[in-house]
């Protein structure tokens, strides 16, 4: 079982490579078109985004399958999204500016759809850098806060795709609605774990105070047995005669 595993990780691996390995052709062969530098933008933003949204699809196919495995292949997911983030960035950075940083600050402070990129990059970037295991023990709670924002960076995302195509509505609402139904299956599950916790058996306070309660009851009981006792007693009925 542990290597049917571990070559079902390591093909899902090599298949992850392959949208690199398609572009590396077209660009050998010059097949990516009139405009090839807005060509590998693209391509590169799209892969990164499909990565993206794969990773945030795992936590749901986990819930509906109920296979822990799977968790090691969101780590995977979320790590190539990040690849081909950064690759995205450093076309822009070197084939189309060739790292004239004027050029580059003056492109960022003009063009707001920027702005949505280096957003989603640095939430995408803090989680890459937070994903290895030991990372996850040192931050402990903070690590699932800080890795909840990968649902804002999937929305930055989305902005700078639409504002990038300037106005094709057909990908970026694609998109939308993926990331939507994947947050809302998160929150039907929120809703769901929170009625199931409302019905379990108190803990805490409220079985201390509950405690109590029987407590108190078990004293009174035992007083008004006592008073009845002592009444029946014959000196006491005297007394009262």
């Amino acid at each position: 079982m542990t290597f049917r595993f571990n070559n079902l990780y390591s093909l899902t691996l090599a298949v992850c490579l392959m949208p690199l390995l398609g572009l590396l052709i077209d660009i050998a062969f010059d097949n990516l078109g009139p405009n090839p530098i807005q060509a590998l933008h693209i391509r590169l933003g799209d892969w990164s985004l499909r990565f993206l949204w794969l990773t945030l699809a795992i936590t749901p196919l986990q819930t509906v399958t109920k296979w822990r495995g799977m968790t090691e292949y969101r780590q995977m997911l979320g790590l190539y999204a990040f690849f081909y983030a950064t690759l995205h960035v450093l076309a822009y950075l070197l084939v189309d500016h060739a790292l004239v940083w004027s050029v580059i600050g003056v492109d960022i402070i003009e063009s707001q759809y920027i702005w949505f990129g280096v957003l989603a990059y640095t939430i995408i970037f803090s989680l890459a850098l937070t994903s290895p295991k030991w990372s996850k023990k040192r931050m402990g709670k903070n690590w699932k806060k800080l890795h909840r924002f990968i649902y804002l960076a999937a929305g930055a995302a989305i902005i700078h795709y639409y504002w990038q195509l300037k106005g094709n509505m057909a990908e970026p609402f694609f998109y939308l609605v993926m990331i939507f139904i994947l947050l809302g299956f998160r929150v039907l599950v929120w809703v769901k774990n929170r009625q199931l916790a409302r019905l379990m058996i108190p803990t805490g306070k409220k079985v201390l105070v509950l405690a109590e309660i029987q407590v108190m009851s078990e004293i009174i009981r035992e007083q008004q047995v006592n008073e009845t006792e002592r009444l029946d007693k014959p000196g006491t009925q005297h007394q009262h005669i």
